[in-house]
């Protein structure tokens, strides 16, 4: 199972200021899902950003914010519960195959997404070097529950270079320096 960019869509979860200030890792996060996002515009991979309770816990870092559409605002937990997350899903032309995730927390946030989208019969890819939890606990336990509901673990190197497909992409260049 490879991630192709015309039917895949990358979801950057909640990778916002206060979330950023208490997750010991979450510099690396954002610094992953900023590789991810570039990449995605440079491919033509559909993206999408959410924000959970943005009142409460800050905006996106204009970094990643800048990359991709206006956040999708949400209080549940799951992306899939907000409505125009969901509404895009189904609308999603062409429709959608996999879907790439990254972002903050592993455990909360993106565990329950993940556990919507696969019910909803998507591959799910999850960049492990671009989701965090505040304790590393946490963060382990969901990837494990994760891989075995049926999740691919994964890395956001492994992502780009899937996307590529070939070093005779005319993008490769401007990828490849991404991961330098």
């Amino acid at each position: 199972m490879r991630t192709v960019p015309a039917s895949t869509l990358l979801v950057c979860i909640d990778i916002q200021e206060r979330l950023i200030a208490a997750v010991p890792a979450a510099e690396a996060v954002l610094h992953r899902a900023v590789r991810l996002a570039t990449a995605a515009g440079l491919l033509g991979v559909r993206g999408v950003l959410t924000e959970q309770y943005p009142q409460g816990l800050g905006a996106t870092p204009a970094a990643l914010a800048e990359l991709l559409p206006p956040a999708h605002v949400k209080t549940a937990f799951s992306c899939c519960g907000s409505e125009s997350f969901a509404a895009g899903l189904a609308a999603a032309t062409p429709p959608l195959c996999a879907v790439v995730l990254c972002g903050l927390e592993t455990h909360v946030c993106v565990a329950q997404t993940a556990l919507d989208l696969l019910a909803r019969g998507l591959r799910v890819f999850v960049a492990v070097d671009a989701v965090a939890a505040r304790h590393e606990i946490d963060h382990q336990v969901a990837l494990r529950r994760l891989e075995a509901a049926g999740a691919i673990l994964t890395t956001t190197e492994a992502i780009l270079f899937e996307w590529l497909g070939d070093a005779a992409h005319p993008r490769f260049k401007a990828v490849q320096a991404l991961v330098k």
